[in-house]
């Protein structure tokens, strides 16, 4: 089973603030597929290193639980050269990064598409699912278009205190797209969807259960 984690190469949200990959939502679900048997490849807009969200700056015991995930993500292959090859999953993470350079980033919407129409499994968390709100099926529909997911909503972007900053509210975006979107009852409580072999989490919270749901998925559990 191989599984393809797609990160951003953004550093960069808006002046003065920067932004990059949201290190849990990357190392939790990476070590669960992994110790699970999959076989994971990173790959980014840009390959090689990932940045990181100074905000997720990894502690002293972060750095030693998450030394194999922290590696990988030294040493990322371009989207480009991932493009023709064939995965079980799709799973992108979040941070903010996604808005500014996945969203519309149609490599991976071309990627996404076929894996989508070959019936794999695609799984994004917090603000990975802003890389599919303007991806498409084979024909041509919205990829969220009907179906039931979730994302990091307005009021976690407001208390984030970045509701002005970013280009687009993802809860928003994802309605536009058709998307059935849910949410917890409470901001930052962890919430996943799965809609057949789409998964989704809602925040940095949902990275144990989005994990979860994506070794379920792939073992067909």
């Amino acid at each position: 089973m191989r599984a393809l984690f797609v990160t951003t190469s953004a550093s960069q949200l808006a002046p003065g603030h920067p932004t990059g990959l949201w290190l849990e939502e990357f190392a939790v679900p990476y070590l669960a597929v992994t110790e699970a048997g999959i076989t994971v490849t990173v790959s980014s807009p840009l390959g090689g290193p990932v940045p990181l969200d100074p905000k997720t700056a990894p502690t002293d015991e972060q750095r030693d639980t998450w030394a194999r995930p922290l590696e990988a993500l030294q040493h990322s292959a371009t989207l480009a050269s991932v493009k023709d090859e064939t995965y079980d999953a799709i799973f992108i993470p979040g941070g903010h990064g996604p808005m500014v350079d996945l969203a519309r980033n149609a490599t991976l919407h071309a990627l996404v598409s076929r894996h989508d129409a070959a019936g794999k499994v695609i799984a994004a968390v917090c603000h990975g699912p802003a890389a599919l709100v303007h991806a498409s099926r084979t024909d041509g529909q919205p990829f969220f278009k009907g179906r039931r997911a979730t994302g990091f909503t307005n009021a976690e972007e407001f208390l984030a205190r970045l509701k002005d900053v970013v280009p687009f509210l993802l809860q928003d975006e994802m309605e536009a797209s058709g998307a059935d979107f849910h949410s917890a009852l409470l901001p930052l409580l962890s919430h996943v969807e799965q809609d057949g072999k789409l998964i989704t989490g809602q925040n940095p919270n949902s990275s144990e259960a989005v994990a979860q749901a994506l070794v379920a998925a792939l073992s067909g559990h």
